[in-house]
């Protein structure tokens, strides 16, 4: 890109993470206190570490079904406490210490002011994975700054997300070091990683591993893509050093799984076999089928992770107008077609994609295959259609719909073309086609965004 071009991303770029993060910080003031999915348990878990200083240990009562059902029905009012509400104990300690941290340099200026900066931690978090998402896309597709502004641009404008990055939580925490370890792995594939920056692919896996369990799987296999594919062309000497140093830094974390087996016992590395066993009340999948049949399980899980990975507020209660989600369907299948239609591009026209892109394509869909893979498996076990799971792979979904939504200004121009051959002397129509579908998207996102939070989220849980 010329240097022209360069300041003209940088600058959209800026805005972008900009407007971002005033979405976030009125999500993170307007949204009521513990009315996102599991924030009373991520917040429990906070102040637990900050005034004992020790984790704390996920037991029998931590996840007491009928009250939570209650005090969610109620809308969480004062007189009735979270103090019970701790399932999310088990959970890897990375976010909660960094969190702790925070709770505690904040306590001197009260609950509410603790709280909101809890929340803000998140979406300071939110902006920096909009910087990692660009620089993963800009780095595939050096060529065409609107790939990765549209990549970074559908990350900061999905409304679920915006709201679930400016609550109490350790997604997206994971979410930006699993982004970080497909950046370290690309630049690996395009062209090898120096010392430092092996060093810090292995410092990453071991924050992974202490991080959310969610990502261990796409951290793994994006790392071993890059190694593997690097090993064609430096040798399997070279690149086993470098799996030795990360594996050896990653061993970092082993600290944690043998605290979890300590306590859990019965070889429990991850604390499931302990949430498993006091979350009674939860549907499991089993139950579901039974009561309502295969078919239409399959149905509500697609149906309402397709509603919840877009907009389905609250505790999974606050749904937006029927005719948004339809129009979200329409924006959805218009993309996917201009997906499928730039993949044929590809396979017609193979030298549209250098070897290095195409590999970094497959090590992106392979993080997205394996969120996808992660997400079904917990839904064979319980209920929990929830779209927000798939946000692991929101750096291979945003790559994926920007390359869909600007496949279209292409075929426009190409028409345009078949009607006046003129045009083809028109050497910046195909830039502007882009810079006009990349605006009508963002700005049509940006006011999806405020009539959420205005007209559905905050009518809904202020009643």
């Amino acid at each position: 890109m010329s240097k022209r071009h360069v300041l003209f991303s940088r600058a959209l770029l800026a805005t972008i993470v900009a407007v971002y993060c005033l979405l976030g910080f009125a999500y993170a003031v307007e949204t009521p206190k513990w009315q996102t999915p599991d924030e009373p348990a991520h917040y429990n878990y906070i102040a637990y570490l900050a005034a004992n200083g020790r984790f704390p240990v996920l037991q029998e009562g931590d996840y007491p079904h009928q009250y939570l059902e209650e005090i969610k029905a109620a809308g969480f009012p004062p007189e009735m406490s979270i103090e019970t509400i701790r399932y999310e104990s088990h959970q890897p300690p990375l976010y909660y210490t960094l969190a702790a941290v925070l709770f505690r340099l904040t306590s001197p200026l009260g609950f509410d002011a603790q709280f909101l900066s809890l929340r803000l931690f998140s979406v300071a978090l939110g902006a920096g994975l909009l910087l990692v998402a660009y620089a993963i896309a800009t780095a595939v597709f050096p060529d065409d700054p609107y790939v990765p502004l549209t990549a970074t641009a559908m990350i900061a404008t999905l409304p679920m997300h915006i709201a679930m990055s400016a609550a109490i939580n350790n997604d997206t925490l994971a979410e930006v070091i699993l982004a970080l370890v497909i950046w370290l792995s690309i630049m690996e594939i395009k062209e090898g990683l120096s010392l430092q920056r092996t060093l810090a692919l292995g410092v990453l896996v071991a924050l992974a591993l202490l991080t959310k369990t969610t990502i261990y799987t796409p951290v793994i296999l994006a790392m071993f893509v890059a190694l593997v594919v690097r090993a064609r062309e430096r040798g399997r000497r070279t690149v086993l050093r470098q799996l030795e140093i990360v594996c050896g830094l990653a061993l970092l974390s082993v600290w944690w799984f043998v605290r979890n087996v300590l306590t859990y016992g019965d070889r429990d590395l991850f604390g499931w076999h302990r949430h498993d066993s006091i979350v009674f009340g939860q549907p499991t999948t089993a139950d579901w089928i039974a009561e309502h049949g295969l078919a239409q399980t399959i149905q509500d899980f697609l149906l309402v992770s397709f509603r919840s990975f877009w907009a389905q507020f609250g505790w999974m209660g606050v749904l937006i107008d029927s005719r948004l989600y339809l129009l979200l369907a329409l924006v959805s299948i218009a993309v996917g077609v201009g997906f499928a239609l730039w993949l044929m591009r590809v396979v017609r026209h193979p030298q549209v994609l250098s070897g290095f892109q195409r590999w970094a394509l497959v090590l992106l869909l392979f993080v997205l295959l394996t969120v996808v893979a992660g997400h079904i498996w917990y839904n064979l076990k319980f209920v929990q259609h929830q779209g927000r799971y798939l946000f692991s792979a929101l750096v291979p979904i945003s790559v994926a719909f920007a390359l869909g939504l600007l496949e279209w200004p292409g075929l426009l121009y190409e028409g345009a073309i078949r009607l006046d051959p003129r045009f083809r002397s028109a050497a910046a129509l195909p830039s502007a086609l882009k810079g006009a579908a990349f605006s009508v998207f963002y700005l049509a996102f940006l006011a999806l965004d405020v009539v959420c939070l205005y007209l559905f989220v905050l009518p809904q849980l202020r009643r």
